[in-house]
């Protein structure tokens, strides 16, 4: 379904109106002049960079995920120094425990690598690109999506949150 047709126009009125039907919160209307190909761009980057967020959690998983191995082998060594296995306990403390995952680094300077060169430019750059070609206006494409896809005057189809909710930017 093309998100920048609107099944319902009947449905709307005017948005901008103060007694204004079910719409959508104006942080995620189109600003004017913005046309059909800019919001299909502006979402293909925000699923970059959602991509990119999952990505860095995958990396905060493997950071965590070592993290506990490293300090599970401290009951691996008391063990195997138990069962009468010093040499092995030995060499697993002197081989294996605090090594670096790659030369260099623990995984938290894996992790500080990567937010530091990649992770925070493409923040900064799709924060950028929606600033000057949305007027700082996130999820123009999900939004306009919602209101294509949504039953207008559905208690489960709302534009907004019932009052007293509060919608969060992002």
């Amino acid at each position: 379904m093309d998100p920048h047709s609107d099944p319902h126009p009947e449905q709307h009125g005017d948005p901008d109106a103060p007694d204004a039907p079910d719409v959508p919160d104006p942080r995620h209307r189109r600003p004017a002049g913005v046309d059909d190909a800019t919001v299909d761009a502006l979402g293909a980057l925000s699923r970059a960079l959602e991509t990119t967020e999952r990505a860095r959690g995958h990396l905060y998983g493997f950071h965590q995920l070592t993290g506990t191995a490293d300090l599970q082998l401290d009951k691996a060594v008391a063990l195997l120094r138990e069962a009468g296995h010093v040499a092995w306990a030995e060499r697993l403390v002197t081989e294996i425990v605090g090594r670096n995952v790659i030369p260099g680094h623990w995984t938290y300077q894996i992790v500080e690598a990567y937010d530091r060169t990649y992770y925070q430019a493409f923040k900064d750059l799709e924060r950028a690109a929606v600033d000057a070609l949305a007027g700082g206006r996130d999820h123009l494409y999900e939004a306009e999506l919602k209101e294509a896809r949504r039953t207008v005057g559905h208690p489960d189809h709302t534009a907004l949150p019932e009052s007293g909710d509060t919608e969060e930017a992002g």
